[in-house]
């Protein structure tokens, strides 16, 4: 059955519309990092040694069941009220494989959603991957790809196999040019009967610093941008939602520059992207917390074909971070900080997961 929403009174104070109710088919779109879902067992090409029960995380088939119910219980409520609906699409990140998100979708509280997975496995060194869950009875994929971002330490590699030169990290023995990180994964379908492509990002962390790290994190925004740009050679009207953890906030150079996301919709040019998260992080809101200070690294950024007043289509009405008290530190060091996983037991996720909402007017 379609969902339908009817906007009252909030048609006329939103849309600047009259007072006379609209109905509109409306969609939750979320981002959630799921911080560290591994499962028990060794996987000797990948570093996974702490997650399992005789590493350092004492990582049990206990905690791990747990960390499933307590995932599908965020999922299954994000975007609510306004939408009662599970969220259509879900992009997430730090999944180890796809046997975990298998495990995640028979979960209780999301198995009649009816999720599909997309998945890849990435030269990520820790062995985590992102991955795009979706309601199958609304969303069709019609192609799908990992896009590698290939990083390099120096300028060694031939200028024709190396996309970006810069500073140096950890890398893997085999190649000691390559920086290993994860793919973006590209997705193309059908929303009902409208084509959106999303984006699932992980972009480079922090690892040596903020600065020293950031060169990477901009070769993540250029090649986001990079795959926009021929998405919309293709279709200048092209719907593309590119999600993530980027581990920058809006206001970094990797978003701002590389990117060139905006941060108000009067601003963003043909062709360009809005980020609505910027507005929250203005106001001092955010999706993690390091050393008590609060930052949105997760953020779901729109072409300018999603915020044209045209409810004809699917577009964007508005954006939310989903932080209610069960997922907040109540006590000790990290009161108020998200609800992570300790050796003592399995939480949540040191992130918040974040969502938008699609909507468009609803015509018999």
């Amino acid at each position: 059955m379609r969902l339908i929403f009817s906007f009252y009174l909030l048609v006329f104070c939103v849309f600047n519309s009259n007072a006379q109710s609209k109905k509109y088919v409306v969609h939750t779109v979320a981002f959630y990092n799921f911080e560290n879902l591994f499962d028990i067992y060794d996987d000797a090409s990948k570093n996974d040694d702490e997650w399992t029960p005789s590493g350092t995380q004492r990582w049990t088939k206990e905690k791990f069941e747990q960390k499933l119910k307590n995932l599908s219980r965020v999922i299954s409520e994000i975007g609510t009220p306004e939408n009662s609906n599970a969220p259509t699409l879900i992009g997430c990140s730090e999944v180890e494989n796809r046997g975990v998100l298998e495990d995640l979708i028979k979960q209780e509280k999301i198995a009649g959603y009816d999720y599909g997975i997309i998945h890849f496995d990435s030269p990520d060194q820790r062995g985590i991957d992102v991955a795009l869950l979706y309601q199958k009875k609304y969303f069709r994929p019609t192609s799908y790809s990992n896009i590698p971002l290939l990083i390099y330490k120096n300028k060694t590699v031939p200028e024709e196999n190396r996309n970006e030169d810069l500073g140096d990290v950890e890398i893997k023995a085999e190649n000691k040019n390559r920086v290993f990180t994860r793919d973006q994964l590209l997705v193309t379908g059908f929303l009902e009967n409208e084509e959106i492509h999303i984006i699932v990002n992980h972009w480079p962390s922090r690892s040596g610093g903020e600065k020293a790290s950031s060169p990477f994190r901009e070769a993540a925004g250029r090649l986001n941008r990079k795959i926009i740009d021929s998405l919309q050679q293709i279709n200048p009207q092209a719907k593309v939602l590119t999600m993530g953890d980027l581990n920058d906030g809006p206001f970094n150079k990797s978003v701002k520059t590389a990117l060139g996301a905006k941060s108000k919709k009067t601003e963003v040019p043909d062709f360009g992207v809005y980020n609505p998260f910027e507005e929250m992080a203005q106001k001092g809101l955010g999706t993690l917390a390091f050393r008590d200070s609060w930052d949105i690294f997760d953020q779901i950024i729109m072409t300018k074909s999603f915020i044209d007043p045209d409810f004809s289509s699917f577009k964007f009405w508005k954006a939310g971070i989903f932080n209610p008290p069960y997922l907040i530190q109540t006590s000790g060091r990290y009161k108020g900080y998200p609800l992570r996983n300790t050796i003592a037991e399995a939480g949540f996720s040191d992130h918040f997961a974040v969502y938008v909402y699609l909507i468009k007017e609803f015509s018999r």
